[in-house]
């Protein structure tokens, strides 16, 4: 797996299992300010929660479709209830962010998350986060050749190294029968005359 998902999808993954961080009120007690403060950070730094900022609109979208569907004569004032309500639930956004950073919390050290936002706040690290997709397609299509030449390269050695042991395992041609005449005529002492003459006549008139 290439780096800049890798961060996106442990960071989705984390905010994620926030939820069990926070069903531990031990755990949540026991979190310093401190230490909440550099998740945050952290959090901020690598943009861990970027991939929700969707979620409210489109569950609005989605929401205010199916009911103008199902009520079109009702259209305008689905639009105006529908966009009411997604705004005065915005600010709960806040609880993600703070589910986020226990759940991050839960796994880094204090210590840990001020490094991750100190370098993911740097020059480099933001440009690692920018870059990051344009680097992972080369990579991939890197990957991509140097696959096809490995799978090309490995049958061809293969197939030849299975040819070469079958052609020394089998079993050597029989030699010609030497009792046989080369060309099948028939046996000397039957052979007719080689001009085809009849036999002499030892007989005295």
């Amino acid at each position: 797996m290439m780096l800049h998902k890798r961060v996106r999808r442990f960071s989705m993954l984390l905010a994620a299992s926030a939820v069990l961080a926070l069903s531990s009120p031990a755990f949540a007690q026991d979190v310093s300010e401190s230490h909440l403060k550099a998740a945050r950070a952290a959090v901020a730094a690598i943009h861990a929660t970027d991939t929700f900022d969707n979620i409210l609109p489109q569950a609005a979208g989605a929401l205010e479709a199916q009911l103008i569907q199902k009520n079109p004569d009702m259209q305008e004032l689905i639009g105006k209830t529908v966009a009411e309500k997604a705004l005065g639930l915005a600010p709960r956004r806040a609880d993600l962010e703070k589910e986020a950073a226990l759940a991050y919390a839960k796994v880094f050290s204090e210590q840990e998350l001020n490094d991750i936002a100190t370098f993911y706040s740097s020059a480099a690290g933001k440009k690692l986060l920018d870059s990051g997709p344009a680097v992972t397609r080369d990579l991939v299509k890197a990957a991509d050749i140097w696959q096809n030449g490995v799978a090309r390269d490995l049958a061809q050695q293969v197939g030849e190294t299975i040819a070469a042991a079958a052609k020394a395992a089998a079993p050597a041609a029989p030699a010609p029968d030497a009792a046989a005449p080369a060309d099948n005529s028939a046996p000397a002492d039957n052979s007719a005359p080689a001009d085809n003459s009849a036999p002499a006549d030892d007989s005295q008139n």
